[in-house]
Formats: structure tokens, C-alpha cells, sequence
């Protein structure tokens, strides 16, 4: 299955956008501002609001009580009034009830009001008179003239919105409290104050809160910013230092000032790279010991090796002449010195590449000459242990820039290695390519390594199961060698296996020295099935296998895995 072109960089962009998202990932600084900010914004939001609910009410309770004092002086006045009244007609009553009623409305300490008479007897001479139009009768509803009938001795009030004849409602205060002249009759007297003044205070003082809270807030956010610099200056400082030190920069310092945490910080951080340097060079100094010694007594061990070597090889040629128990110690001999000099050799192959003092010598080589080699190489070896060897080449343009003794060696390494792990079972040796690269996978179906074993094998003198003896000679540094002549050719050799089920080596090689290598053409994890073998080759970029209705093998033409007849490709099935 392959993935549409477009589909990557949508999807580089939707993961770039919830990285960006996540708070996590934004700088500390601007975290701590944000957060100064938002904490800033409630608080003030809160106190405003107290503040805002603390005043209100203040004005409210104030206005009320001038209200309230107001309406008694305005009361005993339309007594006083009423009182004058007894015995008068209807119209005498009528025109003074209009006079005070006109008189008494408008005069509320500046503020406007509005006043209301109703006769409380349907009986009476006066009719209901009002200051200003007739829909401050409006206001008063059964359930406050019933309140006020209650209580006639007492003040009734609540809070009611006018029409202020522009559209809007601006606050008012209802109050209503009950007359009774003895001789004249009951009176209803109902008074409207209007609390616009109060309103356009509150509302100055919110705007006085809104604009003080902005310009705390904004003072606020510069002080979060000052203060988060100097909390993230040092830090991003350390931060530059460990990435010099992560670079190589081992004599990177924090420049310290001050006695504070962050101060301590520094100091601290500065004697854990004083401590770091010294460790690495006391590291590189005891490795520089360690690769002169190895390199001085694998050189001063030749000329004694050379000698021991020449003495066993005149008793390994007279060895017939020898009594039987001899002839047993000289072939133990000749042995135990041919593998001295492999691990001499070894050596002082390892002491080359950690001096950096290794170099290609490159040629165009075909690499499936190269694998031929190899195989006949190996060949005794294999058939010693009854082991089969079915090698498949690719058929197709394999050549490429390589140095031909390294990469026999990686090859031969890798073959003696899965002779000696397989069990006896046959070793599948595979190559192929493509435009960029050459790849040969030796696969084994014996003991197995697992998944995180191939994570190891590739270090020197390290063996999967340590007690398990081995059984052709090796030095423990064969594949660490050849993973290191791989490298010097800007390849890839890699493991992987299953325990039980054997194990898969790869080697990929770029077919032009220097080339970045982004793929192989062999697939590394791979089945153990021998007969899909074939299908382990990826021609895709990805390494995908592609899978079609003509892909798959005709599993009755394939050959048995005990046949030796020849493959088309030359080798052994």
C-alpha cells in the first residue's frame, strides 16, 4: 500500500499544528506571562465586581433612606393640608388636592418625583390626581396597594424602571403610604423618585474600576515579563551551554551572577561539567592507553608469534613421525596458533579503526563476484557441518565502488557465522539492488537471536548465549570488524532474528562512496519460510512488498528444500 504525495505534508501540518497548541511546547517565558495574565484578569475581574456590588447597593440604601425621609415630610404636609379642607365642597377639595399634588411634585432635592392622590372611599369628592401623565398610576398593581392598605401607618416601597420617553428605562423608587384626615377621608399618596443620578454615578465608578483594572493589568503583564526574563535568561543560558556541551564543547561554562537559587543553579551546573570534562578526558586518555598498548603488543607479539608459528609448522610437517598422544598436542598446537594469529590480526585490524587510521582502497567490484567467493570460501566449512548453502543472486548489475578485501571479509564473517549458529540447516545467501544501492542478506534457520540480542551483536567479545561454546574459533571480534568496515563504506550491516527460528544478517552498500544510504532493496525482517525468500525483495522507495494476483509463487513448482539441483542464478537450492 502506498501513500498519496499530498498526504504527508497534510499530515506534517496537522502535527505541527498540535504541537503548537499544546501549552507544553510554547517557551517557559511566555507561559508565565499568559498565566500572570489570566490570574491577573480574574482577581481583578472578581474584586471589580465586589467593588461594583459593594457601591450599588451604598448608593441604593442611601436614596432610599433620603426617599424615605422625604416622603414623610411630604405626607405630613397633604395632612396638614387636608386638615384645612373639612368641611369644604368637592370642588374646593378637588382644586387643592391638584394644587398640592402639583406642588409637591418636581421638588425632591433636585432630583425629579412625581406624586400620586387616589381616595381610598369610591364615595369621595376628589378624584385620583396625579403630578405628570396618567401612567403613574400605571406603576401601582393590586398586590402594592394592597401592601400599603396593610400597613396604613406605615411606607411601602420598591424599586420599578420608567420609560424615560427616549427608549430606555432608567431606575426609579416606588413608595406608598396611606392619609387619614378624621372629617375629609382616607388618601393613598404614592411617590416616584427617580435614581438616574444614582445610576450615572455607578456607572462612572465601573468605568473608573474598568479603566484602573486595564492599566493595572497592563503594569501587571510588564512586571510578568520582567520577572519571567529573569528567571528564563539564566536557564536559556544553561540550555545553550548543555547544547555546546552535547555539540563537543566540553569547556562550556554558565556565566554566574548573584547568591540567588538560579544562581546556585549555575554553579552547580558548571561543576557538573568541570566533573563531565575531566571524566571524558581522563576517558580519552585511559582509551588512548588502552588503543597504544593493544596496537604496541599485538606489533611486539608478531616477531614471537612468528617464531612459534614457523617451530609449529616444522612439528605439524613431522607430525606422522611422532608417538600418538604427540600427534594430538601438535595438531592442538598448529590450531591454537593459526587462531592466535586471527585474534592478533583482529587486533590490530580494531586498533586501526579506533585511530581513525583505516582507509578504502576503492574499486568497481561486482558484488555478486564477490559473494561467489566468498561462498566457495566457506565452502568446506559448510560442508563439514553438513550445512547447505542456497545462494540466490540477484542476475542484474550488482557493481559497485567498494574496497573487495572488506567487504569480502563482512561477507565472510557473516557466512561463518550462520554456518556456526544454523543448526546444521541450510543458509539462504541472497543479493539484489537497485539505482542507489547494493544489499546481500545471509539468513540462517538455527538457533536464533532475539530482537534485542541483534541490538548487541555487533559489540566486540559480546556472545547472545555465553554458554554455549564456540565451535570454529572465532575471536568474539569478526562481526564488530565488519560492521566497522561497513561503516567506513557508508553502509549498513544489520541483524535481526527471531530465537528459535534463526537469524537474518544484511549488508547494504551504496553503489558510490560517500552516498546516503535511505533504503536496501533486501528487506531486513523478513520470514523464515525459505520458499518467500523471493519475495523479500523491495523495488518499492518505501520497501514495501507490492502484492498483485500474478505476484504471488506457484507453491507446487517450488523445488523441495532438501533438492540441489542448480538455481538459474548459479548457485544451490
Amino acid at each position: 500500500m502506498t501513500v498519496p504525495a499530498a498526504a504527508a505534508p497534510q499530515g506534517s501540518l496537522s502535527t505541527r499544528a498540535v504541537h503548537a497548541a499544546d501549552p507544553r511546547s510554547w517557551p517557559l517565558a511566555l507561559r508565565v506571562v499568559l498565566v500572570t495574565t489570566l490570574l491577573s484578569m480574574l482577581a481583578m475581574l472578581a474584586v471589580g465586581a465586589y467593588l461594583s456590588s459593594v457601591i450599588a447597593d451604598g448608593l441604593y440604601e442611601q436614596r432610599r433612606d433620603r426617599v424615605l425621609e422625604e416622603t414623610v415630610e411630604v405626607r405630613r404636609d397633604l395632612v396638614d393640608s387636608l386638615a384645612q379642607l373639612s368641611g369644604a365642597t368637592s370642588t374646593q377639595q378637588q382644586d387643592a388636592a391638584n394644587a398640592f399634588v402639583q406642588a409637591a411634585g418636581g421638588r425632591g432635592g433636585g432630583d425629579r418625583r412625581e406624586v400620586a392622590l387616589v381616595p381610598v372611599e369610591t364615595s369621595a369628592m376628589v378624584f385620583p390626581v396625579a403630578s405628570s401623565d396618567r401612567t403613574l398610576f400605571d406603576e401601582v398593581d393590586e398586590e402594592f396597594a394592597a401592601s400599603v392598605a396593610e400597613q396604613p401607618d406605615a411606607m411601602s416601597w420598591r424599586s420599578i424602571g420608567r420609560d424615560d420617553g427616549a427608549g430606555s428605562i432608567e431606575p426609579a423608587l416606588l413608595v406608598g403610604t396611606r392619609v387619614i384626615v378624621p372629617g375629609v377621608g382616607s388618601y393613598d399618596l404614592y411617590l416616584v423618585y427617580s435614581m438616574q443620578e444614582e445610576q450615572s454615578t455607578l456607572a462612572f465608578v465601573q468605568r473608573v474600576i474598568l479603566g484602573g483594572g486595564a492599566v493595572l493589568l497592563a503594569v501587571i503583564i510588564g512586571i510578568a515579563i520582567v520577572v519571567a526574563r529573569l528567571v528564563t535568561t539564566p536557564l536559556r543560558r544553561a540550555a545553550q551551554a548543555a547544547e555546546r556541551m552535547a555539540g563537543g564543547d566540553l569547556s562550556s561554562r554558565v556565566e554566574v551572577a548573584g547568591a540567588d537559587e538560579l544562581a546556585r543553579v549555575g554553579e552547580s551546573f558548571n561543576d557538573m561539567a568541570r566533573s563531565l570534562q575531566q571524566k571524558v578526558d581522563d576517558l580519552t586518555e585511559l582509551s588512548r592507553l588502552q588503543q597504544r598498548f593493544v596496537s604496541d603488543v599485538s606489533h611486539e607479539l608478531r616477531t614471537p608469534l612468528t617464531t612459534i608459528r614457523m617451530a609449529s609448522s616444522v612439528l605439524d610437517s613431522r607430525r606422522t613421525e611422532l608417538p600418538g598422544d604427540l600427534q594430538r598436542t601438535v595438531e592442538l598446537l598448529a590450531a591454537q596458533v593459526q587462531r592466535f594469529e586471527v585474534l592478533l590480526a583482529d587486533l590490530l585490524e580494531i586498533s586501526r579503526f579506533d585511530a581513525g587510521a583505516a582507509e578504502l582502497e576503492a574499486h568497481r567490484q561486482d558484488l555478486d563476484a564477490l559473494v561467489v567467493r566468498a561462498v566457495e570460501d566457506v565452502r568446506p566449512l559448510a560442508e563439514a557441518r553438513g550445512c547447505l548453502l542456497d545462494v540466490r543472486l540477484s542476475g542484474g548489475d550488482m557493481r559497485a565502488v567498494v574496497d573487495a578485501r572488506r567487504v569480502d571479509r563482512i561477507l565472510r564473517n557473516m557466512l561463518t557465522n550462520a554456518i556456526e549458529h544454523g543448526a546444521g540447516r541450510p543458509v539462504l545467501v541472497q543479493s539484489a539492488s537497485d539505482q542507489e544501492a547494493v544489499a546481500v542478506v545471509v539468513q540462517d534457520f538455527g538457533h536464533g537471536i532475539s530482537p534485542e540480542a541483534a541490538k548487541r551483536v555487533f559489540d566486540r567479545f559480546w556472545r547472545a548465549d555465553p554458554s554455549r561454546a564456540r565451535t570454529l574459533g572465532g575471536t568474539g571480534l569478526g562481526l564488530s570488524i565488519s560492521a566497522e568496515d561497513a561503516r567506513l563504506h557508508h553502509g549498513w550491516l544489520q541483524a535481526w532474528g527471531q530465537e528459535g527460528q534463526g537469524a537474518v544478517f544484511r549488508l547494504t552498500l551504496p553503489r558510490r562512496p560517500g552516498a546516503v544510504l535511505v533504503r536496501s532493496p533486501l528487506r531486513l525482517e523478513r520470514s523464515f519460510d525459505r520458499r518467500l525468500a523471493d519475495a523479500a525483495v523491495s523495488p518499492t522507495p518505501t520497501g514495501e512488498i507490492r502484492i498483485g494476483p500474478g505476484m504471488l509463487p506457484d507453491l507446487d513448482e517450488l523445488p523441495g528444500e532438501a533438492s540441489s539441483e542448480p538455481s538459474p542464478t548459479g548457485g544451490e537450492r
